[in-house]
């Protein structure tokens, strides 16, 4: 049987309004041991994904684990994205089966979850499994995450994807919601996180427009 195929972008791929972003424990008390990224890489790409996401309206949770007794706020990267937006402070290492947590997962009413946080072994295996099992489609920025040795986090990584997790990384997060440069709505702020946030890439963007006043739509 022969196949047709159309110019239309696979389900598979993440749309802005069918996901949940979910960002936990981005904190001075589990950057500091984290070793399997470091730390400028890893403030850069959270920052990344969390202005996309904030520029692309993305339903976003944000929580922390004892942010006032012992883990410190969250980066000030990801929180001056979302400014005025409340951050849900847990007890639980696993954020999944934190109440409060839950109550907005239900009440924003997306199938799928997106995660990224600190750390992957922890803080980001607890939820994906967690959400996997209870039928969620469960996506893992895997540069937004970290633990404390490069073994953790890849056996982590593999943990999840075993289990249907889908990896991906930060800039990929970014472009796979503008998808399309003819999206004129969204051109500027793509590419403007992008020169801001995007490293080598980002370079080249301001390059390329600098110099020749280039444009990929």
């Amino acid at each position: 049987m022969a196949l047709t195929a159309t110019p239309t972008p696979g389900k598979m791929l993440l749309n802005a309004d069918d996901h949940i972003l979910v960002m936990i424990d981005f904190q001075s008390q589990m950057s500091f041991a984290t070793k399997s990224i470091d730390a400028v890489n890893l403030r850069n790409n959270a920052a990344l994904i969390s202005h996309a996401a904030a520029g692309f309206g993305v339903s976003t949770i944000l929580t922390t684990v004892a942010e006032k007794s012992f883990s410190g706020p969250m980066f000030s990267e990801i929180t001056d994205a979302f400014p005025g937006q409340a951050l849900l402070d847990r007890t639980s290492m696993n954020t999944w089966e934190d109440a409060a947590v839950i109550e907005e997962i239900n009440r924003i009413g997306k199938p799928r979850i997106v995660l990224a946080g600190l750390w992957t072994g922890v803080c980001i295996v607890g939820p994906a499994l967690s959400a996997i099992d209870q039928g969620f489609e469960v996506y893992v920025i895997a540069d937004a995450c970290g633990d404390v040795s490069t073994e953790a986090h890849e056996r982590a990584m593999e943990r999840m994807i075993q289990a249907g997790a889908r990896p991906m990384t930060s800039l990929q997060y970014l472009l796979e919601l503008q998808r399309d440069w003819a999206r004129t709505g969204t051109y500027e702020m793509t590419t403007g996180i992008a020169k801001k946030f995007g490293g080598s890439y980002g370079l080249g963007i301001i390059y390329a427009k600098s110099m020749f006043g280039a444009h990929e739509g």
